[in-house]
């Protein structure tokens, strides 16, 4: 017998164990197999990433794709080749700055008046601990970005996503939501020294709270809407933090992040099921980390928060009537 065989032999189930936990502690695949023939979908910041995982395998269920970002030469090089791969010629960009309010009407109007119906939304772009930055609009930028951008996106689509009942919003949060306080005092960090890591977790319990509010407001319409943590993942998003480019984190921390980082094809699945699963229709207003519903942090569930946070939400990008 050769030696090497019982060695060369344990390394291989050594490995193949290690890829099963990792995707185990990451989260399976999506269990539904539904299409989404003639059904259209809208997501955000699909250019790469997340986004852009979640829009090929919604393409690849049929769906009339909509990638909505911010930088069109990445975004239609994402929908070519999504179009490619899937062989689904319905798969289109459009641009949209969330940074920009005015970028967000001319987007959402443009939807409107295009698009006979739109079936599912999901709130995907986000910036994560990027300098202190400001929006066109003045507003802190992953607030701005992560929650005020997509706030008036949803609402000024509303009405097309009741037409088009039943009907999905699907808000991508974070587990970071926990460590994160509504400051009504300096929404805006004008008046504290800013904290990066601060702002965003507020503006990832801006996106649970804004979920919880909107369901409450959306019951009887046929619309639902539910809030997502998809697992730490392998994407631009961590690109400010230094992470990948520290060599402590490459070296002494790389085999914890292979076990319990996510690639964005996996952290993809939970807006997929989200999207699509038949046994979560009518499920709304709740928190999903992986594929299981979960109690997000005690402030995500004051109800006396969600709403003063949506009034304040709905002044500063002035929406009106809401």
């Amino acid at each position: 017998m050769n030696r090497y065989l019982l060695p060369v032999s344990l390394l291989g189930t050594a490995v193949g164990s290690a890829v099963l936990l990792r995707d185990y502690v990451a989260g399976g695949a999506c269990p539904s197999k539904a299409t989404l023939q003639g059904k259209t979908v809208i997501v955000t910041g699909a250019n790469t990433g997340i986004g852009r995982e979640t829009a090929l395998e919604l393409a690849r269920r049929g769906g009339n794709i909509i990638l909505a970002c911010r930088d069109m030469e990445k975004c239609e090089a994402a929908a070519k080749a999504i179009r490619g791969e899937t062989l689904n010629h319905h798969v289109n960009a459009r641009h949209l700055d969330l940074a920009s309010l005015k970028s967000v009407r001319e987007f959402a109007k443009k939807i409107i008046e295009e698009e006979e119906k739109v079936h599912v939304l999901i709130n995907n772009a986000a910036v994560m601990r990027c300098p202190h930055w400001t929006t066109e609009d003045g507003f802190e930028m992953q607030l701005g970005v992560n929650h005020l951008g997509h706030f008036l996106l949803t609402n000024l689509l509303l009405d097309k996503l009741k037409a088009s009942a039943p009907s999905r919003i699907i808000n991508l949060s974070s587990l970071a939501h926990v460590a994160g306080h509504i400051d009504f005092e300096d929404l805006n960090w004008e008046k504290r020294k800013y904290n990066t890591k601060a702002a965003y977790c507020q503006s990832k319990l801006a996106i649970v709270l804004f979920t919880r509010e909107l369901s409450r407001r959306l019951q009887g319409t046929g619309v639902t809407v539910n809030a997502l943590h998809p697992g730490v993942a392998r994407t631009e998003l961590g690109r400010h933090t230094g992470m990948h480019s520290s060599a402590f984190s490459s070296f002494t921390l790389g085999p914890i992040f292979w076990l319990l980082v996510k690639s964005p094809q996996l952290a993809a699945q939970t807006s997929t099921y989200l999207a699509v699963a038949e046994d979560l229709e009518g499920v709304s207003g709740k928190y999903f980390d992986g594929l299981r519903e979960k109690a997000p942090a005690p402030e995500a569930e004051d109800d006396e928060v969600a709403r003063r946070l949506w009034a304040e939400s709905a002044r500063l990008v002035g929406l009106k009537g809401s």
